[in-house]
């Protein structure tokens, strides 16, 4: 049975990439069987689990694994915390990896998408603004469990183009995904960020055109400026795969737009709504949500 791959990470390194966006580096004893020479770990894309403590305490309070490897068993633990001991939970991307080093970015935002004080934010961006070398934080992954059934590196490598769309919470995979281009592959990257200074420099040893849309003072979420300039788009021919992801609302009106408005099969594209307006990934999915996940399961049976 598989060892579960729950761990404690601790903070080595806290920098400010952008004014809302923060890059922090951890290490620790449980990082120690990251190898990036492992191929499905060197993935674009890796998702972990982040467990961030609550008030009162200096480490999250999360389940010892059993031998079994019972990934179920091991939630249902963890979910039998008592609320006020149980860590916050969030979805994150691996940024980079080195052997037992990893980097996460984290978007700083509020209620409006702008916050720069602990006082206006969520708990993980709470935590982020004060972070600090030796803080620890729980983590689940990388693990199989996250992955998609067919590799994006396969999407990626089947498809005549590529095309990658979301707002400043995907940026982090967008750049993972970037750099993990094959050489010559035509891409377009589409990524709305609050204004100019939010913009990033990102390698690749692709043929990439890569468009900063700003929304400007416009919250995130609440406007169109994401999937207005992915309409006007001029895209290539060919047999295309898309990556999108950012709001739910947006990431759906962006689907609807590639599959009705320009004919991309529903195949060819692998969509995440990361974040809801209004809701937070301690509220239970809507219907909406349950729909999306059947179909984006279904694209793989």
């Amino acid at each position: 049975m598989a060892h579960l791959p729950v761990r404690f990470v601790r903070v080595t390194a806290v920098r400010r990439l952008t004014p809302r966006m923060a890059r922090i580096s951890f290490g620790g004893d449980d990082l120690a069987d990251i190898e990036v020479s492992d191929p499905d770990q060197n993935e674009p894309d890796q998702q972990v689990k982040l467990y961030f403590p609550k008030p009162g305490q200096t480490i999250p309070r999360l389940p010892t694994p059993t031998g079994d490897g019972d990934v179920m068993r091991w939630y249902r633990s963890f979910t039998a915390i008592p609320e006020p001991e149980r860590p916050w939970m969030r979805s994150y991307t691996i940024r980079a990896a080195t052997d037992g080093h990893i980097d996460v970015d984290f978007v700083l935002h509020g209620g409006a998408g702008q916050a720069t004080q602990p006082g206006e934010a969520g708990p993980a961006t709470r935590w982020a603004l004060s972070a600090r070398p030796g803080d620890t934080l729980g983590m689940f992954g990388p693990s199989a469990d996250f992955a998609t059934p067919v590799p994006l590196s396969t999407s990626i490598a089947a498809a005549d183009w590529v095309l990658l769309a979301g707002d400043e919470t995907a940026l982090p995979a967008i750049g993972t995904l970037v750099e993990s281009l094959p050489p010559r592959t035509t891409a377009m990257a589409y990524v709305e960020v609050a204004d100019p200074a939010e913009e990033q420099r990102l390698d690749t040893r692709g043929d990439l055109t890569l468009r900063w849309v700003h929304r400007g003072t416009t919250p995130p979420g609440r406007g169109t400026a994401l999937v207005d300039a992915v309409r006007g788009a001029d895209l290539p021919p060919g047999e295309p795969f898309a990556w999108l992801a950012g709001e739910a609302g947006t990431v759906r009106a962006l689907r609807r737009h590639l599959v009705g408005d320009r004919g991309i099969a529903k195949r060819s594209i692998d969509f995440t709504g990361y974040w809801r307006l209004r809701m937070t990934q301690d509220d239970p999915p809507t219907e909406e949500d349950m729909t999306e996940a059947r179909e984006r399961l279904a694209m793989y049976t």
